[in-house]
């Protein structure tokens, strides 16, 4: 059975209920993913930390199948400013 992908927005709303701290960016065609989060939640996360605290929230869309491809950028709000 084939699960529809869901819309940006979809994945925006749940990242934001999961994990309130952080301002959640996700743009997306139905196929691939760009998730950028930026807030202190990440302070003092490595990068392998900050991504399985993303893919904890993502596992279900990902686990039924209707979340294939997803790049995942995270910063803390400083990292992010100097940028």
């Amino acid at each position: 059975m084939t699960v529809a992908p869901p819309s940006p927005n979809e994945i925006q709303d749940l990242l934001e209920a999961q994990l309130p701290d952080v301002k959640w960016t996700v743009n997306g065609d139905g196929y691939q993913y760009m998730v950028q989060g930026v807030g202190e939640f990440f302070a003092g996360l490595n990068a392998v930390k900050r991504q399985q605290a993303v893919y904890k929230v993502l596992n279900p869309m990902i686990a039924n199948g209707s979340l294939h491809a997803v790049t995942i950028k995270t910063y803390t709000d400083a990292e992010f400013a100097a940028l």
